[in-house]
């Protein structure tokens, strides 16, 4: 994976996370070109901004298990679709991430 950070004008509230979904496949291992409608979602994508956090009950606020840049395992139908500046994005809760990839 490329090392490119993403920066925008959104920034998520809460345990929000701003994420770019990486490209899916363009063909498969045989070579066959697939159509736009055939390729799947890809459930991972890059951080592009994390929100002001959350507090826990005693009023501390809980870190963010990622950072910007961070490249993650998301769940396939968490979040919510965004489109800014021609680019879509994912808004997601925190919760919603099921892995750091590395």
């Amino acid at each position: 994976m490329t090392e490119q950070i993403i920066k925008t004008n959104l920034r998520p509230l809460g345990n929000r996370i701003l994420a770019k979904r990486l490209a899916p496949e363009e063909s498969l291992k045989g070579g066959i070109i697939l159509p736009d409608t055939a390729k799947k979602k890809q459930e991972t994508a890059e951080v592009v901004a994390i929100g002001t956090g959350k507090k826990d009950k005693k009023g501390k606020m809980i870190p963010f298990p990622v950072k910007e840049g961070d490249y993650i395992l998301m769940d396939r139908y968490s979040g919510q679709e965004v489109t800014l500046d021609g680019e879509d994005y994912i808004i997601l809760r925190s919760e919603d991430i099921i892995a750091i990839v590395e």
